[in-house]
């Protein structure tokens, strides 16, 4: 499958000063600007850079990013699954992943996430893919924002929703170990009957057990 990738802009005027959104960005541009030191939800700030700029070579891999001046404050990823996960199990070519997205404390409820997803979702070839997301609480900064893990939660949902993306039930056992963990998916216009077929077929895949 061949992963083509337009990119896309839009400014978001904040109560802390303008900032771009945009993207997809090349692991080149990633590497130049900088990546701010409050992004630290999944590692430290530089091995996360690191990280997205790998992510970025990835022939599916895209990266967006939210930037004020030359400094990234925020950005989303998008992947194959990981090879640990089921998700990757039906080998989709036309399954990515919302791997990650985060923002720094400073420009969290200006709409920055949100923002960030409905940049990725205007590019058209995302209608050819089947994206998923998979929330766990135990990745949320419940003591940062003073929120519990059901509001959090609400906040989540709001948020994919803005790209689209809505909540898939699934058996998958870790998303089922909480009640506030979920599934969501977002399932492009030119997906076709068979990888919809193959979607519901990982999201239950211990239906014979019972």
């Amino acid at each position: 499958m061949e992963h083509s990738k337009t990119y896309n802009a839009m400014e978001l005027k904040t109560r802390q000063g303008r900032i771009i959104v945009e993207g997809p960005i090349s692991p080149e541009e990633l590497a130049r600007l900088d990546f701010h030191e409050d992004l630290t939800a999944f590692r430290p700030p530089e091995d996360q850079h690191k990280a997205v700029i790998g992510i970025a070579k990835l022939p599916e891999g895209r990266i967006l990013i939210a930037r004020h001046n030359n400094t990234i404050v925020g950005y989303v990823t998008f992947l194959y699954p990981d090879p640990l996960e089921r998700w990757s199990e039906g080998n989709m070519e036309n399954l990515i992943e919302l791997g990650a997205i985060e923002v720094i404390p400073k420009f969290r409820g200006e709409g920055v996430g949100k923002a960030l997803l409905k940049v990725s979702m205007m590019d058209d070839s995302f209608e050819d893919y089947i994206v998923i997301t998979t929330e766990y609480y135990w990745h949320w900064d419940l003591k940062g924002t003073g929120l519990n893990v059901w509001e959090y939660r609400k906040v989540m949902e709001k948020m994919m929703q803005a790209g689209g993306l809505e909540y898939y039930a699934t058996d998958d056992p870790e998303i089922s170990s909480h009640p506030a963990n979920c599934l969501m998916a977002r399932i492009g216009a030119r997906v076709g009957p068979e990888s919809v077929q193959q979607f519901d077929a990982l999201r239950f895949m211990n239906r014979f057990m019972y």
